[in-house]
């Protein structure tokens, strides 16, 4: 593991082609924009402590405003065919590839990630507004034959109106385009609530948009921008006006929104922690297992929902998938996100830090044996305080801190026996989000993806848990929430689906045979 020096100094001619400025406005409707009535929001880049911007906050007020501007959108959006908000999708694309060099700075600089994962974002919504171009054309429902002579049925599906959209600041512009460009061709309008550790890449995003709202002579309020703390969070999930809360986060804050926005019947859309595991078994390919699981354990720093946190493997090959990781991680290069020659960046914040060394000192209490020893790096080079060495412990499978989800890179190995037993080891925690095993055996790899294998919502042969695809439903089981996002018919989220019955006869008869004579 190799350590490179910052890049204190670099061009941010992006920040400002991107239209932001030294105070940014906090809350848009997509063409207007207006400075927040609440605090002065800072971002600094955990890649140098650099004060990137500023950004002036929401107030009740402001969110009052911004709901009614989005209530008279969905009047208009609503009545646009499924098609034609399709070609605004495909044309938000287009924004997307021209600015995806400077997005894509913006977003390895605020959030940390290395500039290729920070590329590879920006080109994930450039897919999903891709899959959406072509869903505007596929908004199906089904025909079903009626139990009555000379009646049809049929189901359709709505728009809901008003979608909520929460996200995190691993992935500060991904989330919310997986949400927006479909909630978009289903016809609702959109109010996101970023997290405020990143509203700088929110407030590009909205810029890049506003930009084809105002070629298209679209209403305001289609899509919004409101950047707050917890309370805007709050706002959404109380607010009886916005039928779907989409909230990407962490477990925690989703049980919160869920109870909340159940409280009122609403409909919510949870994607919330990880806790993934990668099986490998006797017959791994040993050199896919070691790509597949460096990268999910190091990339964006461990700070992916789908990060691979256990290694699960069996005892005959241990110790030479210990060696090899321990050896792969000696080639680590770890420093400034937008040196393309690193590997790995900076967690997003000291608070985050702190989240790493309580779990090293837990694990190591509890007996955990350090394979590649992990630490803060100190030095000019990096001042912020947010740099760390990813690291490697063998741990026993029932550890507290093994079972919970640290937002860091630790990778927990652990051995076993048989494969029910790794199965088991790999469902016995309470997130359900992603899961992997590596094997050329058939058999291990069906039972591992049949209904008794992995409980998570995403298992994978022969590669990592990282790297989902936009055109599968992306979402897991149990504490993650059960939601499914993107690809595939996650669609259906967005909208309300109707039953029809057509009565094209003479006669009215009744359903179950039941008669009615007057």
């Amino acid at each position: 593991m190799s350590v490179t020096a910052n890049v204190s100094a670099f061009d941010t001619s992006f920040l400002g082609r991107l239209g932001l400025a030294a105070v940014n406005p906090g809350v848009s409707t997509g063409l207007q924009w207006q400075q927040g009535d609440g605090e002065l929001l800072q971002s600094y880049s955990p890649a140098d402590g650099q004060l990137i911007g500023s950004v002036k906050t929401a107030t009740r007020q402001n969110y009052e405003q911004v709901i009614k501007t989005a209530e008279a959108a969905f009047a208009v959006w609503r009545m646009m065919p499924a098609p034609k908000r399709g070609e605004i999708v495909r044309q938000f694309g287009e924004k997307l590839r021209h600015y995806k060099a400077d997005l894509g700075k913006l977003v390895s600089y605020e959030m940390g990630k290395s500039l290729q994962e920070g590329m590879g974002e920006v080109q994930e919504m450039i897919d999903i507004c891709d899959f959406a171009v072509g869903l505007s054309r596929q908004l199906y429902g089904l025909t079903i034959h009626s139990e009555r002579a000379r009646h049809r049925m049929y189901e359709q599906w709505h728009p809901l109106g008003i979608a909520g959209i929460i996200t995190s600041f691993n992935f500060p512009v991904a989330v919310w385009s997986w949400n927006t460009a479909i909630a978009w061709v289903c016809g609702d309008v959109c109010v996101w609530k970023p997290s405020e550790k990143t509203p700088l890449s929110a407030v590009a995003c909205q810029k890049i948009l506003g930009e084809v709202l105002q070629e298209n002579q679209l209403p305001e309020g289609i899509s919004c921008l409101v950047v707050g703390d917890y309370r805007v969070g709050e706002f959404l999930s109380t607010d009886e006006r916005v039928p779907l809360v989409s909230a990407t986060g962490s477990t925690r804050m989703g049980k919160i929104v869920g109870q909340t926005v159940a409280a009122r019947l609403g409909k919510y859309l949870l994607e919330l922690g990880g806790n993934n595991a990668i099986i490998v078994t006797a017959n791994a390919d040993l050199k896919l297992t070691v790509i597949g699981s460096v990268f999910g354990a190091v990339g964006t720093c461990g700070q992916r929902c789908t990060t691979t946190r256990r290694l699960i493997i069996h005892e005959s090959i241990y110790d030479a998938v210990k060696q090899r990781l321990a050896e792969a991680y000696g080639q680590l290069k770890i420093g400034n996100p937008l040196n393309p020659a690193n590997h790995v960046g900076p967690l997003i914040d000291t608070d985050a830090v702190n989240m790493y060394l309580h779990a090293l000192e837990e694990v190591k209490k509890a007996g955990g044996r350090m394979v590649v020893e992990g630490g803060v790096l100190k030095g000019d080079a990096y001042a912020s305080g947010c740099y760390v060495k990813p690291c490697i412990v063998e741990v026993d499978a029932q550890y507290d801190v093994v079972k919970r989800e640290t937002f860091a890179p630790i990778l927990y190995l652990m051995k076993y026996k048989t494969i029910d037993e790794a199965i088991a080891l790999q469902n016995e925690v309470p997130q359900g989000l992603s899961s992997a095993i590596m094997t050329t055996n058939l058999r291990e790899a069906e039972l591992f993806l049949s209904h008794e294998g992995s409980d998570c919502g995403i298992a994978n042969v022969n590669i990592g848990t990282s790297g989902a695809e936009i055109g599968g439903a992306f979402g897991g089981e149990k504490e993650t929430g059960g939601g499914r996002e993107s690809g595939s018919d996650a669609w259906k989220a967005y909208m309300r689906r109707q039953t029809n019955t057509i009565n094209y006869g003479t006669d009215l008869p009744l359903a179950q045979g039941i008669e009615f004579n007057i």
